[in-house]
């Protein structure tokens, strides 16, 4: 019986080591050598310290800064751990809304944000991703009819020529993946850093 046993026992220690442990440190090692930045969340340094994640979306609230799309995301209510609050940008718990296009809910929200921008003044074309969170909630990037849309607001915030911030808005101007992938994007920290790296 012990032979039967024994076979059965070595490969799964063997398969443990090699699984477990030889595979995840050399996959590990290769994406440090060959990735370093990626395979450490693409962190952002500014003066020895780190601001951010190229990947992560983060909530300006200021009129200096552009603004990313809104966030679905929440976190557990410190009142009641049964139930949730809005926390955006929470990349502890990345989540979508879960509300379809006939959700009277997403609807009121849309209508609400877009009613919000035009009340505020900061932009007088609302774009889609102005309005809509994106499906995990931390999406880092806006399109560049929202960047330019917002450029009045931040250059007038920031006492900055609007024709300098438009510049720089279309510097930043990621496009298509190989040309063929996704959609032109702009990164809204790269973006804001840039405007800090001018004061």
């Amino acid at each position: 019986m012990l032979g039967q046993i024994r076979p059965a026992i070595v490969m799964i220690v063997l398969f443990t080591l090699l699984t477990g442990f030889a595979y995840p440190l050399t996959i590990t090692g290769v994406a440090q050598l060959a990735f370093h930045d990626k395979a450490n969340g693409s962190q952002i340094e500014r003066g020895g310290v780190i601001v951010g994640s190229s990947l992560i979306g983060q909530n300006f609230t200021s009129d200096k800064y552009f603004r990313a799309r809104p966030s679905a995301t929440s976190a557990p209510d410190p009142a009641d751990a049964s139930k949730t609050v809005d926390a955006p940008y929470n990349a502890a718990n990345s989540s979508g809304s879960n509300l379809g296009p006939t959700s009277k809910k997403l609807i009121d929200r849309v209508n609400a944000s877009i009613e919000a921008e035009f009340a505020a003044g900061r932009i007088d074309v609302v774009a889609a991703d102005a309005v809509t969170t994106s499906g995990s909630g931390l999406d880092p990037h806006i399109s560049p009819q929202f960047a330019l849309a917002q450029v009045p607001v931040v250059a007038k915030a920031r006492n900055l020529n609007e024709g300098r911030v438009r510049e720089i808005v279309e510097d930043h101007i990621e496009p298509r993946a190989l040309g063929l992938f996704g959609e032109p994007r702009v990164n809204v920290l790269t973006l804001n850093l840039a405007l800090d790296a001018l004061e």
